[in-house]
């Protein structure tokens, strides 16, 4: 369940500024990193390799920076729902950045706000920041502005 739901036009574009709140946290397994791995085909050893990883920079694999980027995929619906459309589209992204490394075993969500909303053309444009959390840092792994239209049903 989406920890905030807009079922219209005008309850998006009241949101700009709206926190909203956190998803549920998410263990980073090496199951899930070697997988991202052979789905994109980047098996540099920080990744991959548990053992060199051991005597490397971070102690222990980490995530692919752009693994923990698309977990914010899993985290959206989490943070918000958008209901009574017609269509709704990823319009892209703005300020992608790794903070910190994502360690193997680690725990990661997302807390959202919304930064912007606005009218385009017949939909309402979002966007919203995600900020990826590890449990525990300082630092976050991932900040993300998502950019989302959605195009309303017509009202009845």
């Amino acid at each position: 369940m989406a920890n905030q739901i807009f079922a219209s036009a005008d309850a998006l574009l009241a949101a700009q500024g709206m926190d909203l709140g956190c998803s549920e946290w998410l263990e980073i397994t090496q199951e899930r990193i070697n997988l991202f791995a052979e789905a994109t085909g980047d098996h540099q050893w920080i990744h991959v390799d548990p053992v060199k990883a051991a005597d490397g920079p971070f102690g222990k694999c980490i995530a692919h920076g752009y693994l923990t980027l698309s977990l914010v995929n899993l985290f959206l619906p989490q943070l918000m729902a958008v209901e009574n459309l017609q269509m709704g589209v990823n319009y892209g992204c703005d300020k992608v950045r790794f903070p910190a490394a994502v360690p193997v075993g680690s725990r990661i969500r997302g807390r959202g706000e919304v930064v912007a909303v606005e009218s385009v053309k017949q939909a309402v444009q979002a966007t919203v920041r995600v900020t990826v959390e590890i449990e525990g840092s300082d630092r976050p792994g991932c900040v993300i502005d998502t950019i989302s239209r959605y195009t309303f049903n017509p009202a009845q």
